[in-house]
This record gives C-alpha cells, structure tokens and sequence, in this order.
C-alpha cells in the first residue's frame, strides 16, 4: 500500500488536493489499484506518519526515545586528534604494556581536562569519554596502584623522550631561550633530600617543597624541566641547565633570558666563556647605585617615560626600561605599604604596658616592618616615656618615587646583534613565560605534591610537562587563529559534546552526539576544529 496525492480543479478556480491510501493488486491483465481510504482530513502530521509507516518505517512514543550512556567527549576528541598530529604515540612505543601507555595517556588528558589526584582519576573519568579516547576498555578502573605502576614506566626513559619532544618542536634549532623557576609545596614531609624548606614562591614557608626549573622558547613552547631540591640557591641552577641543554638537545649558539635569581657574577662569567649571550633583569638596589654613577644630564633623561635608556659602565651593557603602567604600579604598592606600616605602626603604639621593654618593642616593630615590607620607609624610637615614635624617611621615598617605572636590563650581546628595543622584547618575552608557569601550577594542578617516592615525585612533574607541551602547542596554533582563551578553558568548554547510544524503545540504535551549541560551533570554524564533530566516531 502506499498515499497518493492527487490534485483536481473546479470551475471556480479552485484547486483541491486528496490523499488517497491505494492498494496495488495484480490481475489477469495486468497491475492494478483501488483505494482503500481517503486521509485527507487527517492532520498533516499524521499523513506524514501513514506515509513513513507504510514505507516500512517504525515509530516509538517520545519518551521511550533516549541517549544511553552519554559521555563528555567534545574536549578529549580534540586532545586525540592533537596527540595523532604531533606523534605522541610514537614517543611513548617503548614504554610498557599498550594499557600502561594507555593510562599514562589519561593521566596527561587528565591534567588539562580535571586535574586531580591519581586516586580520584577513576571518580573523574566517569562520564567521559576518557578510556576509549586513550585506546582502553571502556571498563577500564584507572586503578590507583596501576596508574602507579604506568609512571614508574618512565624511569630510564626520560631522557630520550625530552630529546624527540625537542626534536618534533623544534626543527631548527633554538636560538632564544626563556628560563625561569618555581616552586611546588608537599602535603606532609615528601620524599627525603629532594623536599626541603625554602623561599617558597606560593607563599607556603610551613610547607617543604621541590623547586621546578624549565626552559623554553620564545613562545612558551616548554623544552626542559628539572626537579631540584626545595633549599636549592637560584644562582646554583643555571650552569647545570647550560650543560643539560647543551649536552642534550646540542644547543651551542643561544640567548639565555632569565631574572634576577640566577643574575650572579660566576654565572654571567661562566656564559660569556662559553660563547652565549644572555639577557637578565638586575636589581632596584644596582639599579640606584647606577643611577647615582651617571652624569646629571643622564639622570635627567630619566624622567621621559616612553624612551630606553642604554648605557655601558664600566665596559657592561645595560638597559633602563620602564613606562607609565610600571610607574603607576609601583607607586600604589609603595604608598600600600607605607599605609599598612603606619595603621600597624598606631596600633602598637596605642597598646597600654604596664612596663615598657624598650628593646623587646623595638625588636617587634622592626619585625612587623620587615613582614609589611616597608622597613625601610621609617625610622622609629622610642621616647622618655616609652612611648613609640616613628617618622617617614621623606627624602628615601622622594628619591625612590624618581625612580618608578623603572627597570635594569643587563646584556652581553652587542648593539649590532641586539639592539635595545630588542633586549626588552626578549625580558618581555620572559614575563609571558611567567604567566605560562601560572598555568602548569594552577591549569594543571601540580600542585600540591602527594607523592613519597623521589622518583615518582619526578615523573608526576614530568608528566605535568607532557600536558603543558601539548597545551603550548595547541595554544601557538591557536593564538595564530585570533582565538586569545587558554587552552584548557576552551577543552573544558568543549566537553560539554557528549556521545552516546541512541536507545529507541529496548533496542539501541547507533551512536549519536548532542547538538553543538552555537557559540562552540563558530569556536571550532575559527580553529579549523569542525571536521572532528561533523560525525561521531566509528564504535
């Protein structure tokens, strides 16, 4: 059987459509039909059904119409195909069983997508597409002990994986390198001789911690990360990463641009006798015993913002660089501080005693300026009567107030080679690496530290640097698409693609995915991203 739409005209001009449901039958000559019902007045909607269902098409109620086993799938479908493109997987061929390289997949996908701790990996992955997207069952636990036994995989290994990340990322070699440290706290004691008090860079003195020292390009492209001890001197770690970066990856020729840590005669000494230039940010204390050496016609070019001063002092190179924005901000954190000082200042001047301990008060009130970072600010006593008295060092602040805005730059390149503007760009350069750090501690989650094992310490990071390597190679693709939100921000965004089983009644059909919003959809046009959700992929 099937509909027949047959259309008839009247006198009047008007046109009638009939919507006839016709049987064929065959007789001695030939086929014929008859109609069996007129559906015309029926609904459109329900001529539609009659039509489909007679074409052998089946029908359910909407609500036994559903998506079974729905996964967040949109941000790890981008991962898998970024993984493909730069050959990850060959990296790790070498490393354990195809489900210990699986899982050491997820625990990198993790980092970006839900950082978390290994023990709760298998509570996260629930929901998501992450097994299937790192080759696994989609039964796969994530136990913890297993995941455990996926990173002791890189032990021996390392090595040679930093190698081939260096090579995949760099084909030619690098000629400018950005290199700065941070800090990771543990919970509880850590591993013995590598967690160590220091000066802790996330404010957690009561905390041991280990100190992560990385390098990279221009572009915050990561190219090496070593663990250090948490007590480790700044100026001790740079000599140890030229021989590393030399040895291992044949940089020979290269400008090093680091702060004012690593900023010590020997170290300066050392890359100059090795034939590499460096640029580096000295401090404001060298930087006012500078200023003082120069003639006052110099000192009065100070005072134009917007131009770069460079001198050479006694045959060294420097750069004075500054503008408004610096100028400003220094101004608002000195007066903070000089306004906390002083609250606190007449705060304890204004505590009754009943017998004043001179040196014990003093001993409190230059402890609490040294803690506001304002001790040089005041002079302070006490009077005949004990009571405490303070003044502002007027003449300091004038004088330091001359010198807002202001940085030094020192540089062993020559004019030729390295001109001022350039100097600048490259400490500038540094200064976005410092907000790429902030993304391995915080995007990432590096911090803080579980692990006891020295060795599993290591590779935990290790395995942060995998993450960070591929969200700064997403992260240059992408910012050179005009797209300016971190990558993990967008992968995040992205999960919420989910895929599942459309289940029709009792049986399940195929694999479907959910609509992609609107928003997203111009997102992935804009990253070329599109093609990987125009269909779901193959069960």
């Amino acid at each position: 059987m099937f509909v027949q739409a047959t259309t008839s005209s009247r006198k009047n001009g008007k046109t009638y459509v009939s919507y006839l449901v016709r049987e064929s039958f065959r007789t001695p000559k030939g086929p014929r039909s008859r109609t069996v019902c007129n559906i015309t007045q029926l609904p459109a909607h329900t001529r539609d059904i009659v039509v489909a269902s007679l074409k052998g098409q089946e029908f359910l109620a909407a609500d036994q119409v559903q998506l079974h086993e729905a996964l967040d799938y949109g941000g790890l479908v981008v991962l898998n195909e970024a993984w493909s493109r730069f050959h990850l997987d060959e990296i790790f061929a070498n490393l354990g069983s195809a489900r210990q390289r699986g899982l050491l997949q997820a625990i990198i996908y993790s980092r970006l997508l839900f950082p978390c701790a290994k023990l709760s990996l298998a509570h996260q992955a629930q929901g998501t597409w992450l097994a299937q997207a790192c080759g696994l069952e989609p039964t796969e636990s994530f136990n913890e002990d297993d995941l455990y036994t996926a990173m002791d995989q890189l032990n021996g290994h390392w090595v040679s994986l930093e190698k081939l990340l260096y090579q995949r990322a760099f084909p030619q070699a690098v000629r400018l390198v950005l290199y700065d440290l941070t800090s990771v706290y543990f919970e509880g004691k850590g591993p013995e001789h590598l967690a160590e008090y220091g000066h802790s860079r996330d404010h957690r003195g009561d905390r041991p911690q280990i100190i992560l020292a990385v390098a990279t390009d221009t572009e915050g492209l990561p190219l090496h990360v070593s663990v250090l001890r948490g007590n480790r001197n700044d100026t001790k770690t740079l000599q140890g990463l030229l021989h590393t970066l030399r040895r291992r990856f044949g940089i020979q020729e290269a400008t090093f641009v680091f702060d004012g840590g690593m900023s010590s005669e020997i170290n300066l000494e050392a890359m100059t006798a090795a034939g590499l230039g460096y640029v580096t940010r000295l401090s404001a204390a060298t930087l006012r015993s500078l200023v003082a050496e120069l003639d006052l016609e110099k000192q009065l070019e100070l005072g134009d913002r917007q131009k770069l001063m460079e001198i050479t002092h006694q045959a060294k190179r420097y750069v004075i660089a500054g503008g408004q924005w610096r100028q400003q901000r220094d101004q608002e954190r000195r007066q903070s501080r000089i306004d906390k000082a002083e609250a606190e200042l007449k705060r304890m001047a204004a505590v009754k005693r009943k017998k004043v301990d001179v040196q014990k008060l003093a001993s409190q009130v230059g402890r609490t300026l040294q803690r506001l970072k304002a001790h040089k600010y005041f002079t302070y006593h006490m009077d005949a009567q004990g009571r405490l008295q303070w003044e502002r060092k007027t003449e300091l602040i004038a004088q330091e107030a001359q010198q807002d805005g202001w940085y030094l730059l020192h540089t062993n390149e020559s004019v030729q080679k390295c001109a001022g503007p350039q100097v600048l760009g490259h400490y500038k350069g540094l200064l976005d690496v410092e907000e790429a750090f902030c993304e391995l501690k915080s995007y990432l989650e590096v911090r803080p530290v579980h692990h006891r094992r020295p060795d599993r310490v290591i590779n935990h990071v290790r395995l942060c640097f995998m993450a960070y390597w591929l969200s700064a190679r997403l992260g240059g693709e992408w910012r050179a698409k005009g797209e300016t939100e971190e990558v993990p921000r967008v992968l995040r965004h992205l999960q919420t693609i989910r895929l599942g089983l459309l289940q029709m009644g009792k049986a399940v059909h195929r694999t479907v995915m959910t609509e992609v919003p609107k928003n997203l959809n111009q997102q992935l046009q804009k990253l070329g991203l599109a093609a990987l959700f125009a269909a779901p992929p193959n069960p």
